[in-house]
């Protein structure tokens, strides 16, 4: 099926279909305005017959029904609720046309510093029949008075400001271009001997706008939310990503629902907005509005797979499970208002879940997109994730999607999948997820984890932080000191000076095997002495005092061999603290590493 046309049409016609209200604009279309430079290079191209670009309307009248709002500057009060078309692409450009030449008010544009301004153009006649090349300093922009002020506005350089100072000066007002009668009327009043000259400049200026034929793609009513939402965003020259949340919430609208009040807040509901209770949880501060509505869709179409299933469909004829983008923006209004406050519940289970997995702070969380399954999973289970057997298996899902990296990049259908194969899984112990069936730690991964911004580099810390990990300075665990707002680090152990004087190389040095996260103040005791010499310095400061077995047990908590740290000996210790890392990814994981892991022995 075509879902598009391609035709022209003329300026006049598509000034007077905006005017009117018949031609407007999505409610996701932000207001923007061209600077005046933009504006009067505009009015030059069209009076030149020069090409100006393309523009992009799409047909009203089917099942994508968007909020409406007209062209800037038009009163919507004056013009038609029901349009026919919506500008997609081309708004900049007609909206300084409509302003410029469609409309007696000022346009409100800008300079080019940005600050807001008001403007009448108008085509100095002399100037504009002098040739074609003349035509950019024709372009004459007045004030919202019709003057042209200097001196800081004590002085008047241009006035324009009555019909007969127009004709008197031989000065055409741009917003008589389309229907110039009452300019005419006023010369043959005014100035009557201007008359042939200005005759000269209709044929050769005016009749140029009158006759100017845009380009123009129609998109049919046919056309899906997704394509639309897609289309807008590959032909949108503002810099301006369109968001998933800004086209459900245009298509709401129309519907009279405020989904932006809903997530931001309004001032007239008196009421925390979702955003900010969202954000009173240190866990979900980076929830966005987008991955509320992916877990809400997760459900309806969950749902809605149910009752497939229950009315006796199969195969094809079952709709599926999906977080993908088309789905999303196929949410009913009435599934968002069924489902968005119990979801809601759902992500701050979500977040205690990960308290208890030793997740404190938002920075740590290795994946925000698994946060979404997450939730999906605690709006159904409720209080049922507390249960021994349900927390378990949902802590090995995590932890597999974590140390396996599964939940990097495009993950919509891994999303879907792991809802209904954690839901099967809860109820029937042989449907594993592929999620944990698929994750998988190679042992080498480890040497290679240098970056803390990786999901692995992260969940390993929290393994470690969780095992009751105690700073070598302060006393507590680093995580209680951490919440105390103790400035705190990840560091080497073997320290980087120490290293680089061995000849040991930044790359294996600089692995996650070789840090660990402590204190800022025993970093600095730490320097870049030998182990041997910063242990002994450390149990013997006046604040520690701890004996060799305290703080080798202070040591294990990291998993770091001490008798490798104690006799300096770089190799051994590299390969134990590798093993007893690989233990901790084995229990969180539920599985061995892959094979060719080290097989050196402890002390």
């Amino acid at each position: 099926m075509t879902t598009f046309d391609s035709t022209k049409r003329s300026l006049p016609e598509l000034l007077k279909d905006i005017t009117t209200g018949k031609i407007q604009l999505p409610d996701f279309q932000r207001g923007w305005v061209w600077d005046d430079d933009h504006v009067k290079s505009l009015l030059v191209s069209i009076a030149r017959s020069f090409p100006v670009g393309a523009v992009m309307l799409m047909e009203t009248g089917g099942e994508v029904r968007f909020e409406t709002r007209p062209v800037e500057g038009i009163d919507a009060d004056g013009v038609t609720k029901d349009p026919n078309q919506l500008i997609l692409d081309g708004q900049q450009r007609l909206t300084s046309l409509t302003q410029a030449v469609g409309l007696p008010i000022p346009v409100d544009t800008r300079t080019a510093k940005g600050k807001p301004i008001k403007r009448h153009y108008y085509f100095d006649i002399q100037k504009a029949l002098a040739g074609e090349d003349q035509l950019d300093d024709a372009i004459e922009a007045v004030d919202e008075n019709r003057q042209v002020l200097t001196n800081f506005g004590r002085d008047v350089k241009l006035d324009l400001s009555s019909r007969r100072l127009e004709c008197e000066q031989l000065f055409f007002p741009c917003d008589q271009i389309i229907n110039s009668d009452d300019f005419e009327e006023a010369l043959q009043e005014y100035a009557p001997e201007n008359f042939s000259t200005y005759m000269k400049f209709r044929k050769e200026v005016i009749n140029a706008f009158r006759s100017y034929q845009l380009p123009v793609i129609e998109l049919k009513k046919e056309t899906s939310k997704e394509a639309v939402c897609l289309v807008f965003e590959k032909v949108n020259t503002g810099g301006v990503q369109l968001s998933v949340f800004e086209l459900i919430t245009a298509s709401y609208a129309a519907e009279g629902y405020n989904l932006r009040d809903d997530w931001f807040g309004s001032d007239i509901r008196q009421v925390a907005s979702r955003k900010a209770r969202f954000e009173a949880h240190e866990l979900l501060r980076d929830v966005q509005s987008t991955d509320l509505l992916q877990a809400i869709t997760l459900l309806h179409t969950r749902e809605r797979k149910l009752e497939d299933l229950k009315a006796g469909k199969t195969g094809k004829q079952v709709r599926p499970v999906s977080a993908k983008r088309a789905s999303v923006l196929d949410l009913p209004l009435s599934a968002y208002k069924h489902w968005v406050d119990e979801v809601e519940k759902g992500f701050v289970e979500a977040a205690r879940f990960l308290l208890g997995e030793c997740f404190y702070s938002r920075r740590e969380l290795p994946y925000g997109t698994q946060l979404v399954p997450l939730a999906a999973v605690m709006t159904l289970l409720g209080n049922r994730w507390r249960e021994p057997r349900i927390h378990a298996k949902l802590s090995r899902w995590f932890w597999s999607g974590v140390l396996g990296e599964l939940y990097g990049g495009a993950v919509e259908t891994r999303i879907a999948l792991d809802l209904e194969e954690l839901m099967n899984w809860f109820e029937d112990d042989s449907q594993v997820p592929r999620t944990v069936t698929d994750a998988s730690f190679d042992p080498t991964r480890l040497e290679s984890l240098r970056s803390r911004l990786s999901a692995a580099y992260k969940g390993i810390n929290v393994l470690i932080l969780r095992e009751g990990a105690k700073d070598f300075f302060w006393k507590g665990d680093i995580q209680q000191l951490d919440t105390q707002g103790v400035e705190l680090d990840i560091h080497h152990i073997f320290p980087r000076t120490w290293c680089e004087a061995q000849g040991i190389p930044p790359r294996v040095y600089d692995a996650i095997i070789n840090k660990t996260p402590i204190s800022y103040k025993a970093n600095r005791m730490i320097g870049g002495d030998a182990p041997s010499q910063y242990l002994t310095a450390l149990q013997g400061h006046e604040q520690v005092q701890l004996d060799d077995e305290a703080m080798n047990a202070l040591l294990e908590g990291h998993r770091l061999p001490a008798a490798t740290l104690r006799a300096d000996d770089f190799d051994a210790f590299y390969q134990q603290r590798k093993r007893r890392l690989l233990e901790i990814i084995e229990k969180a994981m539920g599985k061995k590493p892959l094979a060719g892991a080290d097989e050196e022995g402890e002390d």
